[in-house]
């Protein structure tokens, strides 16, 4: 069977082996040329996508360190809030004291033991006459 390059052959005088041989040099370096190509777009491609994991991990770190901010904050209003508690309890402590205050009144009496026994007697009597009433 006759080869489509037999013709070229002749023209140039050449054999199929050497045009063969020659084909597979160039489709070789064409394979190259190609695993060379996509080796260089898999490193932009990854190149890209580890900027953006890069971004979007400073972009959380920064959401994350807000949050931080913000709790750090809810919790010294809480301290806040219990000092201002102990402020309260203290204020009503301090406005219901827990001793009760008594008043003694101590009568004092001045005269002599004769005038004391007839106050005592009458006074005794007193108390008798209006508890039966």
């Amino acid at each position: 069977m006759k080869d489509s390059y037999d013709s070229l052959n002749d023209t140039f005088n050449t054999d199929s082996a050497e045009v063969n041989a020659i084909t597979k040099k160039d489709k070789a370096k064409s394979n190259i040329q190609k695993l060379t190509d996509d080796v260089s777009k898999d490193y932009d491609y990854t190149r890209g996508n580890l900027y953006s994991l890069i971004e979007k991990g400073q972009e959380a770190i920064n959401g994350i360190m807000k949050v931080a901010g913000q709790l750090i904050k809810s919790v010294a209003d809480s301290t806040d809030k219990l000092m201002d508690l102990q402020k309260k309890v203290k204020e009503i402590d301090e406005d219901n004291p827990k001793t009760q205050n008594t008043v003694t009144n101590n009568a004092l009496f001045v005269g002599s033991t004769s005038e004391l026994s007839k106050m005592l007697k009458d006074g005794i009597l007193n108390n008798n006459s209006s508890d039966s009433i």
